[in-house]
């Protein structure tokens, strides 16, 4: 009986010192840390990877995820500079940068964050109206990260970005705001259709321009061309007038020619020149209403004429 007794003291011891050896080694993943406590009491950080602690004394106080975390903070209201109340809902990317502050130095982050973001984006868009609020989201955000950031740093948070959501305006603000938008729209829409009917007829007036310019190339350089072939067909006209001239000079010296070598080879004696120089005179003479009155001396002028036919001779 002692020994059974004793045996299943022994197992229990076993199974206790098995207990405390898994409990005493701690696996960590990545990119978390554990936060251990020793009595009550800071003691160190755990990196990734695996480690012993040891039992009893030693406690993982909490488990810490250092990658980025993603908080969405429900719709606020809040009142413009003018003021309209409006809705807006923000998200906020924070990340754990110190493990140790962030256990020790704030209970409830979160809350402390959401808080931190309602109150100073009421600061922010009191100092706004409402058009300014919808178009200066950029300028918000990074104010709003501004303020976050110094203020979670004690607390071993970084804010790494915040971004305003929704911003939603009463609903006859909404209803305002599309009638305008309706309306800038149509203004819109009559502007682009009297640029482009401008444009379009700055280019109709362009084109007919480019046209008559085109034109008036068009009848100069047939001017030039009709000028052109005018003054070579006069050029034309006068080389071929020359040419007949030329011809007709050189058909009669041909036609002397000939007449002079007829003459020459008749080989005609005095007499018949004198002859033939009667002749001429009688013709001329004839149909003369006139009378012709031959000079004395037209036996020297006969004479004259067989000087000539001598020359022919030559």
């Amino acid at each position: 009986m002692f020994t059974t007794l004793f045996n299943v003291v022994l197992f229990l011891i076993a199974v206790y010192l098995v207990v405390l050896l898994i409990r005493s080694v701690r696996i960590v993943r990545q990119a978390e840390v554990c936060v251990v406590e020793r009595l009550g009491k800071f003691h160190r950080v755990l990196d990734s990877g695996i480690h012993l602690i040891i039992p009893i004394i030693d406690r993982v106080a909490a488990v810490k995820d250092l990658r980025e975390h993603v908080v969405e903070f429900p719709p606020q209201s809040m009142i413009t500079r003018d003021n309209v109340s409006i809705q807006i809902d923000s998200v906020v990317y924070y990340q754990i940068t110190d493990p140790i502050r962030n256990q020790y130095e704030i209970a409830n982050p979160i809350a402390a964050i959401e808080n931190l973001t309602a109150t100073t984006l009421r600061n922010l868009i009191g100092e706004l109206d409402l058009d300014q609020t919808l178009t200066s989201r950029d300028t918000v955000n990074a104010k709003l990260r501004a303020v976050l950031d110094e203020a979670t740093d004690k607390w071993g948070i970084k804010i790494n970005r915040v971004e305003i959501k929704n911003i939603v305006p009463p609903k006859e603000i909404q209803d305002a705001m599309e009638r305008q938008m309706r309306a800038e729209r149509i203004r819109r829409e009559a502007v682009l259709m009297a640029q482009g009917e401008k444009e379009s007829n700055i280019l109709k007036a362009e084109g007919l321009k480019q046209a008559k310019i085109l034109e008036a190339e068009a009848e100069r350089e047939a001017a030039i061309r009709r000028a052109e072939g005018e003054k070579q067909s006069q050029i034309l006209r006068a080389e071929g007038e020359a040419q007949a001239i030329l011809t007709r000079a050189e058909a009669q010296a041909r036609g002397q020619r000939m007449i002079f070598e007829a003459i020459k080879q008749a080989a005609p004696t005095k007499e018949v020149v004198q002859i033939r120089s009667l002749e001429a005179l009688e013709k001329v003479a004839e149909g003369q209403a006139t009378k012709l009155i031959v000079p004395s001396d037209v036996a020297s002028l006969l004479g004259v004429v067989a000087g000539a036919k001598e020359v022919l001779d030559r």
